[in-house]
């Protein structure tokens, strides 16, 4: 399958990082608590972070890997998608897949590492922001790739799509006292 031939060298080099990432959050965490923070709220943070990362360099390595072609770009919304159909059905489910998981581990994790994240609304606009900086980087580094809003659209849906999924490891946000209102 020419997805393997092309990627399955990122695919085993990402697998093979699993035990340097839980060795960098077990370090993370262990800095934390020394300097004071609660153990769960160490290892919470820890891992969520790292997780953002080992989750989402893999797929941006494949992204900003140059291509021989020319490149393209796509700014009028839903103009790109109807030439990946155009490819056949393999071809767009790769593309829209692939998409959808772009940033899926960083719309999982965020909301669980930071409170303000909490909303499906917000971590969508977080891949949106995200995306349109690798499709941005994408164009301007001149890598024979396709910049498309159309890709930023599904990174971003499945960005908040994983929150969504993400959503019952979201910590209530922390109780503050509030001084009564008279």
């Amino acid at each position: 399958m020419s997805v393997w031939r092309e990627w399955g060298g990122v695919v085993l080099v990402a697998f093979a990082l699993v035990p340097v990432a839980a060795l960098v959050a077990a370090g993370l965490a262990a800095l934390r608590m020394r300097r004071g923070v609660p153990r769960e709220t160490a290892w919470h943070d820890s891992a969520a972070e790292i997780g953002m990362l080992a989750t989402t360099a893999p797929w941006i390595w494949m992204i900003l890997t140059p291509l021989d072609a020319p490149g393209q770009v796509f700014l009028v919304p839903f103009s790109d998608l109807p030439n990946q159909a155009a490819e056949g059905l393999g071809f767009l489910t790769y593309q829209v897949g692939g998409n959808l998981l772009v940033f899926a581990g960083l719309g999982a994790l965020a909301p669980v590492r930071w409170p303000a994240l909490r909303g499906i609304g917000r971590v969508s606009l977080l891949g949106a922001a995200a995306s349109a900086i690798v499709e941005t980087l994408q164009y301007a580094l001149d890598l024979g790739r396709v910049a498309s809003i159309d890709d930023v659209l599904v990174n971003a849906a499945g960005a908040g799509l994983a929150a969504l999924l993400s959503r019952p490891w979201w910590r209530p946000a922390p109780v503050r006292d509030h001084a009564p209102i008279a």
